[in-house]
């Protein structure tokens, strides 16, 4: 489906990728996070990686602009996080100048290692420290490794996510952070696309068609939050991730494998 055109199974299509909004959003509605990842995982099987996160950034950057509440504690958040809000925009327009849009087998491969590692990490339950008087330095480099992943793979959410965890912020401000995150990496991906000449008009409909179904997704999943353990429900989304992951590494590795006979 080069171009995101809707041939003779076009709505079969639209059905499909809503499906994936849905489920992408119901998701994060549960645990807070893993909109862009499942839908770039699951997208990257429909359509090519570069298609996928262009289709993603209208739904990520709506519901995570809805995380970023309340306002009243949002500044003091971004005072302390700003170095690693630049360290992301530098991160992804960088790889973007250097590696292109998200396209490619290698880029396949690069997002099956990111999804491993962020199902690892959150299997394993590391608690990591990071002490006050190392944020200054480490924040930044932390944005260019998490820009350099999003322009890639179009994924946010490593090493970003287990960093926010590290400096021992409680339950709703790590909640805040994440959004935070989530909406600087969503629009500094879009400027990386639109360098690119890799956002058309079109696409930027469609992309707007699929929120619908991601907050029909969240609302959906704040409802299952309410009635079952997110503490299982995320080990699930993990082993799945996992699983996911190193089906994509494992998929390429075989056909460059095979290619080079």
């Amino acid at each position: 489906m080069t171009g995101l055109g809707l041939g003779a199974h076009g709505e079969t299509w639209l059905v499909a990728m809503a499906a994936v909004f849905v489920l992408a959003g119901c998701i994060k509605g549960v645990v807070g996070l893993g909109l862009p990842t499942v839908s770039m995982a699951l997208l990257a099987l429909l359509v090519v990686p570069a298609e996928a996160a262009a289709l993603l950034i209208v739904p990520s950057l709506v519901t995570n602009l809805w995380q970023l509440r309340p306002w009243a504690t949002l500044w003091p958040l971004l005072r302390r996080l700003g170095g690693l809000q630049w360290g992301i925009c530098a991160g992804t327009w960088l790889g973007a100048w250097l590696l292109g849009a998200p396209a490619g087998a290698w880029s396949r491969a690069l997002l099956g290692v990111a999804l491993i590692a962020y199902a690892v990490w959150g299997l394993l339950g590391a608690r990591l420290h990071v002490p006050p008087r190392a944020e200054a330095w480490l924040s930044p480099l932390v944005g260019l490794a998490t820009g350099g992943v999003t322009a890639a793979t179009g994924v946010f959410v490593v090493p970003a996510v287990p960093y926010l965890q590290a400096l021992g912020l409680h339950r709703d401000a790590l909640v805040q952070a994440m959004g935070l995150c989530f909406t600087v990496s969503t629009l500094a991906l879009a400027g990386g696309l639109a360098l690119n000449a890799s956002y058309p008009v079109s696409t930027l409909v469609l992309s707007a068609w699929m929120l619908v179904p991601a907050l029909l997704g969240m609302a959906l999943g704040t409802r299952i939050r309410q009635r079952m353990s997110a503490v299982w429900f995320r080990r699930c989304l993990m082993v799945g991730l996992l699983a996911l992951g190193v089906y994509m590494v494992a998929d390429v590795v075989a056909w460059h494998g095979f290619a080079s006979r």
